[in-house]
Parts: structure tokens; C-alpha cells; sequence
């Protein structure tokens, strides 16, 4: 006979004899906590997750983060327990990991000091039913075992996929982006892609939820174990080879970049009084004396707190600094010509010569919800945290620039740089990425860590160097497979002069994007569900 609960079945082998006893007791608390005690006992693996993202890369946590939670869904009555304990699973991990957004509302504590701290459980909460529904569909496959975890691991992925378009996409710390520590586990991206590093990671680390079969099962459990966790394996050999075989990547002849870190502190950034200090700082920065001297200067996102495309003066002011027959990158606002019947106001990147003339601009097209947009503006009635009460304009998407004295560059200002296989125009594809941000919005937190991996992740995919400029840093100079040739840390000012990289043919993920990991995570849904049905039942048959 089949025993269809977990939970009845540990219960039930508790006490059999063999070595595993002790694991099967803590399987048999987990999934018989009841209440309130179970929904905080899955906050706190959700937590616990969050050590295996950067900047800490504790991975092995994610062992008994996701098999207690594979546990907890054993535990579960039904698919609408599983995605309460989902959904709290999801609250635990996207709160902790994202508290940092606290520090974006408290640069203006006048009006969001109130509900700062509860702004990364709000976001959180936004976010937690793609994960819930990630563990109720686990909850269909109607035994543990196999089945429930590879339908799991399936879901999982697709909902990290949702979670990337869904109410405009906020695809912050993927799973697979644990591995961002290691070069040689990041080259797998080139192939499969950030979620396909997710679905190997998940897989793995789930897996030990099964050595929880009685005693007499044990033996075939270790041969799935090592299954589980030979793509990691085959990954990391991948890895390791490619870097040996590419070894140098070659740099552009004729270009030197110049990264300019002003870090101006948040608070002061906009302060009409010091538009032109801030200015004039980071012209300094920008003319330091070096060998070879830069032919293109780099700023970071909104550099110039102000409409900088319709000031003639400080437009001159910058061409003068800008090095001669080169060019300066930098971020500011840009808004409609006066006359003009409906304001609008973009976040932009001017393109700017030694004449001080603007010679091609970018808009960002991915606007962040309640940062520079605010939804439901009209019922809310809150000002956006850098809006305020305007709302910015989206761009057109993301397109290639073809500047003089420069490979075709495309352009992402701030977080656009974190959506997996939508951050290049494949009808005109660039020769690198430019990613300008402010992360002073983020303080010293991880935030800026975990920025500069979804960066790196992206150079992988799409074998392309990344040029990462931030007003407080992490600026880097990313090579296309995903190394930090130069950087300049975090909470520091000051320039990094270096070459741009040259980039790699078109990798498979650039060319097929993340569709075949969906496609194998949509079908591990069945799959797992109908394994279930078989002869995997958690007691035997």
C-alpha cells in the first residue's frame, strides 16, 4: 500500500533502525509543524537563503534552506497550505535580501522616514507569490520523493522568470547567482543562462530532502544524489575549460576609458546650491594627469543633477574637460524643449563631444516602480523616491549607439543592467554594454554587490564586456567572460582608467536566450508530477 502523507510516513519511520534516524526526526518536526510556528519556520529558511547571495556565498545554506521548505510542502494539507508556506518562504528571502531599499527612502526622511522600514517587507510581499506558487505546484506532485522535487526545482525557475516581466520585473538575486564567487561556475551562463545556473543550484540542493526513505530505500538514494549534482560538476569543468581556452580576450586598440566615481553622498546630490560643485568635482576627477591619457570620459548615472541637454554653459563646461577627438558618457535628466505641450522628463545618457554639442543621448526604457515611477499615483497619493511628484518618461528600449571613436555600445542605466536576455537590440547587436547607475541610493549595504553581479552575469550571456560606472561604486571594467579586470570599491572617489575589452563571438544564450531552460524547467512540471505517481511513494509499494 501507498502511503500518500509525509508527514504520516515519517511518523510512521521515525524510529526505524539505520543511520539517517536523526535526519528523519528533523524531517518530522519540520513537516509537522502546525500554525503560526510553520509559517515562521519558513520565513526563517527564506532567510537563511540569503547567505549564498553575494556578497557572502555561503552556498551550502541553500541545503537546508530548500530541502526544509521540500519538507514543509511534504507537511502540507494541501496546494493552499503549500502556498501560504511558500508565500512566507518568499517574505523571508526577498525581505532580508532586499533590505536595503530601506536605505533609498531614508535619503529623503522627511517623507518616506516613517515607512522606510517597512518598505523591503512591502516589496517583499509584492514579490513572495512567485515563489508560493513555485511550492503549491510542488504540492500537485502527490508524494515525496524524486518527483516533488524536480517539479519544484521546475517551477521555481519559471516563476524567477515571471518575477522578471510580471508588474514591469523586478528579477532581483536569481538563485543562479550564488556562484558569481567563482569564474569558472559563471561561464555555464553562456550557455544556459543565469536561470539555467538557477535550475542545476535548486535541483542540488533540494535533493537531500529524500534521504529521509526508510533505511531499505537508502542505497538507491545516493546514486540520485550524485545525479543531482553532476551538472554543478559538468558546469564547473565547462567553466574551468573555457576560461583555459579564451584565456585573453584582447582589448580595443585606440580606446582608453576613463570611469569617473564622484560619490556624492545621496542626501546632497540634488541640492540646487551645489549643482555646480558637484560638476566641477567631477571634471577634476575626469582631467587627472595619467599614461596613456583616457580618449573617452565616463559618468555615472545622473553625474549632472539637472537638464543638462538644454544648458548651453555647463554643456560647454563639460566639452572643455572632454578629451580632444573623444567623448564624455554621462547620466542626467533630459526633458522636453520649452513650448513644448506636455512635459515629460527622462532619465538619460548624454553623448557629449569636445565642442560641448550632445551628439546622440539614450533614454532608460525600464523604469523602477516607486522609485521612478509610482503606480496608482492618484489613489496612493505618494511622490515617487526620485520622481517626487513628476513621473519619469520611459525610453524606447534598449538600442545600439554607433559613436565615433567607439565599438557600438548599448547602453543600460541603472537596474536594466539585471534582466537576463533582454538587455541587448538584437537587430543591431552592440560590441559592448555601458551600465551607468547611482547606487548611493543603497548605502553600504549589500546592494551594490549583488548590482555588480547581475552585471557580470550579463557580460557571460551575452559574451559581451560590461563598463559598470556608479556614483558611490562598485564601478568595474568587466570582461565577456564575466572578470573583473579593474575596479574601484564601494563608498570611494576617484577615477579607473583601462582598456575596453574586446567581446566574443555571439554565445549560445545570446543567440537562443533563456528559452530552452524554461522550456526543460516548464516540462521537470509533469514530469516530476507523473515520477510521483509511480513508483516513487515516500514508504514504497
Amino acid at each position: 500500500m501507498v502511503i500518500g502523507s509525509t508527514a504520516t510516513a515519517l511518523r510512521e519511520n521515525i524510529d526505524a533502525p539505520g543511520p539517517w534516524r536523526w535526519l528523519r526526526r528533523i524531517a518530522s518536526a519540520t513537516a509537522g509543524t502546525r500554525g503560526w510556528r510553520r509559517l515562521m519556520l519558513a520565513a526563517a529558511l527564506g532567510a537563511l537563503a540569503v547567505l549564498a547571495l553575494p556578497p557572502f556565498y555561503i552556498v551550502p545554506v541553500l541545503v537546508p534552506a530548500f530541502t526544509g521548505l521540500i519538507w514543509l510542502i511534504d507537511g502540507s494539507r494541501n496546494w493552499r497550505s503549500a502556498l501560504l508556506t511558500g508565500f512566507f518562504f518568499g517574505l523571508g528571502y526577498l525581505t532580508v535580501g532586499l533590505y536595503w531599499v530601506a536605505n533609498a527612502l531614508l535619503t529623503k526622511p522627511e517623507e518616506f522616514g516613517l515607512v522606510a522600514p517597512l518598505a523591503p517587507l512591502a516589496l517583499a510581499a509584492i514579490l513572495a507569490p512567485w515563489p508560493a506558487v513555485a511550492c503549491a505546484l510542488a504540492r500537485l506532485a502527490v508524494r515525496s520523493g524524486v518527483g516533488r522535487v524536480l517539479t519544484f526545482a521546475g517551477a521555481w525557475i519559471l516563476m524567477e522568470w515571471v518575477r522578471s516581466w510580471a508588474f514591469s520585473g523586478f528579477p532581483w538575486n536569481l538563485i543562479g547567482s550564488v556562484w558569481a564567487f567563482s569564474d569558472a561556475m559563471l561561464q555555464g551562463a553562456s550557455v544556459v543562462g543565469t536561470y539555467g545556473l538557477g535550475l542545476a543550484t535548486v535541483v542540488a540542493a533540494a535533493m537531500p530532502a529524500v534521504l529521509i526513505q526508510p533505511p531499505s530505500r537508502l542505497p538507491r538514494r545516493w546514486p540520485l544524489l550524485l545525479a543531482a549534482a553532476s551538472p554543478l560538476l559538468l558546469l564547473f569543468v565547462f567553466g574551468q575549460a573555457r576560461i583555459a581556452a579564451i584565456a585573453d580576450t584582447g582589448t580595443v586598440d585606440g580606446v582608453q576609458l576613463r570611469l569617473v566615481q564622484g560619490n556624492i553622498p545621496q542626501t546632497l546630490k540634488w541640492r540646487r546650491e551645489l549643482v555646480d560643485q558637484h560638476l566641477l568635482s567631477q571634471i577634476r576627477l575626469g582631467n587627472t594627469p595619467a599614461n596613456p591619457p583616457p580618449t573617452h570620459i565616463l559618468w555615472s548615472e545622473a553625474a549632472a543633477p539637472l537638464f543638462l541637454s538644454q544648458d548651453a554653459e555647463r554643456l560647454r563646461l563639460i566639452g572643455r574637460s572632454t578629451p580632444r577627438g573623444g567623448l564624455t558618457l554621462l547620466g542626467t535628466l533630459r526633458t522636453t524643449p520649452p513650448g513644448e505641450p506636455q512635459f515629460q522628463v527622462w532619465n538619460s545618457m548624454l553623448v557629449i563631444d569636445e565642442r560641448g554639442s550632445v551628439v546622440d543621448w539614450y533614454d532608460k526604457a525600464h523604469l523602477v516602480p516607486f522609485g521612478e515611477f509610482m503606480p496608482l499615483r492618484s489613489v496612493l497619493g505618494f511622490a515617487s523616491v526620485a520622481g517626487g511628484s513628476t513621473d519619469f518618461s520611459r525610453g524606447d528600449g534598449v538600442r545600439t549607439l554607433h559613436l565615433p571613436g567607439l565599438p557600438p555600445v548599448g547602453p543600460l542605466i541603472c537596474y536594466e543592467v539585471i534582466f537576463p536576455g533582454a538587455v541587448v537590440d538584437a537587430r543591431d547587436r552592440p560590441r559592448w554594454l555601458l551600465n551607468l547607475t547611482n547606487d548611493g541610493w543603497y548605502g553600504i549595504s549589500t546592494g551594490p554587490y549583488q548590482h555588480l553581479v547581475a552585471a557580470r552575469l550579463r557580460a557571460v550571456e551575452e559574451g559581451l564586456p560590461v563598463v559598470r560606472v556608479a556614483n558611490t561604486g562598485i564601478s568595474a571594467i568587466i570582461d565577456p567572460l564575466g572578470r573583473v579586470r579593474a575596479q574601484l570599491g564601494l563608498d570611494e572617489q576617484g577615477v579607473l582608467d583601462g582598456p575596453l575589452p574586446l567581446p566574443l563571438a555571439s554565445t549560445l544564450f545570446g543567440i537562443t536566450g533563456p528559452w530552452a531552460v524554461l522550456l526543460l524547467s516548464a516540462l521537470m512540471i509533469p514530469f516530476g508530477i507523473g515520477l510521483s505517481r509511480r513508483q516513487y511513494p515516500f514508504t514504497g509499494s
